[in-house]
């Protein structure tokens, strides 16, 4: 399975569309980005397209509608729950749209941090 890289552009695109709001956290996430905030992700970036977790059913569909959308993910296997934004949209049009994931994924309760597993003692080096 091919994962697209993003260029060093398409990274700082990402940035402005998501960082400007409260309380968001950018991840590297297997080469690309991924946008979080309360530890639930909204917003992804795999190679130069930027995908969407919406959580309203009326969102998704409206977004699914609009020309140029599709899944969002490797080609072999996409993202259940995510649709990438039309390439052709300019930021304006675009941040409309992460902003309306950002507050349906903030309106979910917060993920728990995942608990370290234990580590046994180590076996004497010799």
């Amino acid at each position: 399975m091919q994962i697209p890289r993003p260029t060093d552009a398409d990274k700082e695109r990402f940035r402005a569309l998501v960082e400007h709001l409260p309380e968001v956290e950018v991840k590297p996430m297997f080469g690309n980005l991924g946008a979080f905030v309360h530890g639930n992700m909204f917003a992804g970036l795999l190679g130069s397209d930027v995908g969407l977790r919406l959580q309203d059913p009326a969102s998704q569909a409206e977004l699914a509608a609009t020309e140029g959308t599709g899944p969002f993910g490797p080609a072999e296997r996409p993202m259940g729950g995510y649709l990438s934004l039309p390439a052709a949209w300019d930021d304006d049009r675009a941040e409309a749209w992460v902003r309306r994931a950002y507050h349906e994924v903030a309106a979910l309760p917060a993920k728990e941090p995942k608990a370290s597993k234990p580590r046994g003692p180590r076996a004497p080096r010799g």
